[in-house]
């Protein structure tokens, strides 16, 4: 498979999500896990979502996106992916940093899921106190 576009790499994380993320000059088709954003994600939203690094950059239709991802839920996933590519395009155009760090997408969202402690139902919840 020998191909003579340029590729970009970049890799994107979300919670526990991890996207691999390769664009290339092409028309806009975005692929993930051999699925089509709409057929992976399922909800056109979470495409949109996943599309917005293009818009802030006015590249839409400019790249083809080949997006391998894995761990978490598809929202992670989604967040995990729009990470990915903005770090791809900046790897494909350094003119492209000023407008995606204003919009905050080179920034790796530390959101976790907190732990479960010990004595507790969940992180934080308590079970119900009795006084009798």
């Amino acid at each position: 498979m020998a191909e003579n576009k340029a590729t970009y790499y970049g890799t994107g994380r979300r919670k526990t999500s991890v996207a691999r993320v390769r664009i290339m000059p092409g028309t806009g088709i975005v692929t993930v896990n051999k699925k089509t954003a709409l057929a992976f994600f399922g909800r056109q939203a979470l495409v949109n979502f996943v599309e917005t690094p293009f818009k802030v950059t006015e590249t839409s239709g400019q790249f083809d996106v080949i997006a391998q991802c894995h761990g978490g839920g598809v929202s992670g996933q989604a967040g995990a992916m729009r990470h990915g590519i903005a770090r791809a395009l900046l790897q494909a155009g350094d003119d492209y940093r000023p407008e995606l760090k204003r919009a905050g997408y080179l920034r790796r969202d530390p959101r976790m899921v907190e732990r479960k402690k010990y004595g507790l139902k969940k992180a934080r919840k308590k079970p119900q106190f009795s006084k009798r």
